[in-house]
């Protein structure tokens, strides 16, 4: 089964997700028992039935941008679990790990359950769903961990440690002083039964420390990066329940990881420290122990862990910014996955493997594969979500009908996000032809005697032929501009670039035949919001009429900062 815990807290989001990840390994090396060894000694556990599980929780909380949406690097390697578990029948499993009650907010977990849903990685086991190893929020399972914690207790594996903060402070001054490692000096582990009673009788606040051996190293094999070891004279006794009563995070994930029987788990690189620490509690409590994974971090364009610093990071802003789930899950999964080609190009159902190698958070990137997505879309989904997106931006008045349809078609091409289409569908409907005029790039127009073209397009708009023409759509549009054209003597580029500027205002955009029938359009269909900026095309002609032609040809006097181009 794989797992996937989140700790939420406010205002942080802790999220450590496990195995589903196809990692490049052979099915017989991902399925395998895991070794560890202390000391020399080698501990072969029992083999676990591939249960596989996505864990949510950071080596450190992870920053909550948005209310505790999810952290991109969470995300990746949620992803990773979920297809860890599809591709070999596993089950996903979701664990909110919110022990930390100062920082665990229901709205929070929320946050998080909602950028999962969004990006497609549904659980099978977990919060709203259930299972057979529940429950799935760490803060009701304390009475499991009580549990636990006294029976190391009782064999002695664990103690009682009475040190206060100031105590525990000092030592680690000391120890600093003395240039050694800042580990826990063992002051309660030899103590008597009479000095611990004397404690306890006066009501002290203690914690529950683990006895870690003096000497020897640790090994892990981690499937990714091979083995692992650790000097256990560094780590120092650690604690394990706090003076409050409540559990820490190693021990918690053990037990939990135990108990729910998860077989394999997968995590960024920053958990591996933790993972010496588990493996200790896992040897002293009997529990097989799962395979390993450490996944690489996602690092920004200057290869420093991706931060807030470098623009967003949180699942919840990229959705905010138009962003497409699938154009995520794509992206997400290719930062450390490949399919030995040259393809960037995938759905959630053909990915399969992940790499170790660290891997760039390139948005430009991300936004050119939102964009490919975007556009592979079926067309009704396309105008639907376009639709909704003018709607509610208050551009139209209605989310759907010929008018949505026409300007999806025309304007698809330009966006890559959903929140581009604002910005392409406000600029057709725009008219800033003055500006276009008096611009640097307008001035050879202008002077390719743009005024006769002008008062040939206002005669044919005033005779009603235009209107009739664009009444008949895209096919009365070239009809129309082809008599157009040889009535002036001018075909292509000397046609179409006047047209565009007198009935656009613009001098680029999209097809100039597909723009005017829409903006005629838009002036007749009512779908526009007055409120847009919409100049119609009767306004824009009137526009025309009142522009200072002669003033435009002029050159302009050095000292006058501006021409005027419209009389009244």
């Amino acid at each position: 089964m794989v797992k996937m815990a989140g700790l939420v807290g406010s205002p942080w989001l802790r999220i450590r997700f496990l195995p589903i990840s196809h990692l490049f390994f052979s099915d017989r090396q991902s399925l395998r028992s895991p070794t560890s060894s202390i000391g020399g000694g080698a501990l072969q556990p029992r083999p676990l039935p591939p249960r596989r599980r996505g864990a949510g929780r950071g080596p450190r909380p992870l920053r909550s941008v948005a209310h505790g949406n999810l952290h991109v690097g969470g995300a990746r390697t949620a992803l990773f679990n979920y297809l860890f578990a599809r591709s070999k029948g596993g089950r996903f499993i979701l664990r909110i790990e919110d022990t930390d009650l100062e920082r665990s907010t229901k709205k929070s977990e929320e946050a998080m359950l909602n950028d999962l849903s969004w990006l497609g990685l549904d659980w099978d086991e977990g919060p709203g769903v259930g299972g057979d190893y529940g429950p799935y929020r760490q803060s009701e399972r304390n009475s499991l961990y009580k549990q636990y914690a006294a029976k190391l207790l009782d064999s002695g594996a664990v103690y009682r440690c009475f040190c206060s903060n100031e105590e525990l402070e000092q030592m680690k001054e000391t120890a600093k002083r003395l240039q050694l490692p800042p580990v826990y000096t063992g002051k309660w582990a030899t103590a008597s039964e009479k000095e611990t009673e004397e404690e306890l009788v006066k009501g002290t606040p203690y914690t529950y420390r683990f006895r870690v051996p003096k000497e020897g190293t640790l090994k892990i094999s981690d499937l990714i990066r091979g083995e692992v070891s650790w000097s256990l004279d560094t780590l120092g006794d650690f604690v394990i329940m706090r003076s409050n009563g409540q559990p820490v995070y190693n021990f918690c994930v053990t037990v939990d990881d135990a108990t729910m029987r998860i077989s394999h788990v997968i995590r960024a690189e920053e958990h591996l420290p933790n993972t010496l620490r588990q493996a200790l509690i896992y040897n002293v409590l009997g529990f097989p122990m799962p395979s390993f994974a450490h996944v690489s971090l996602i690092l920004a364009p200057d290869r420093s862990k991706l931060s807030k610093r470098h623009g967003a990071t949180s699942v919840g802003q990229f959705r905010e910014m138009g962003y497409l789930p699938q154009a995520m899950v794509n992206y997400l999964a290719l930062l450390g996955w490949g399919d030995g080609t040259e393809n960037e190009f995938f759905t959630i159902d053909q990915l399969e493997r992940v790499n170790k190698s660290g891997a760039i958070f390139d948005s430009t990137k991300l936004r050119w594969m939102n964009g490919q997505h975007l556009r592979s879309l079926p067309l009704d989904e396309l105008i639907k979500i376009l639709g909704d997106q003018w709607k509610r931006t208050g551009i139209l008045l209605e989310a759907e009908g010929s008018f949505v349809k026409d300007a999806t078609e025309l304007l698809k091409d330009g966006i890559d996000l959903i929140t581009d289409a604002d910005t392409a569908l406000s600029n057709l409907l725009s008219y800033p032809v003055l500006s276009t005029l008096s611009s640097e790039e307008g001035k050879p127009i202008v002077q390719d005697k743009l005024s006769e073209v002008a008062a040939s397009l206002i005669s044919a708009y005033d005779s009603g032929e235009l209107r009739e023409a664009l009444e008949e759509g895209h096919v009365g549009w070239k009809k129309w501009v082809k008599s157009f054209g040889k009535l002036l003597n001018r075909k292509g580029k000397s046609l179409f670039m006047p047209l565009r500027v007198l009935l656009t205002g613009k001098l680029h955009g999209p097809d100039i035949g597909g723009s005017i029938v829409l903006i005629y359009k838009a002036g007749l269909c009512g779908a526009v919001n007055p409120q847009s900026g919409f100049v119609p095309l009767d306004e824009r002609l009137r526009i025309l009429k009142d522009i200072d032609w002669d003033a435009l040809n002029k050159e302009p006097d050095p000292q006058c900062k501006s021409v005027a181009t419209v009389t009244h």
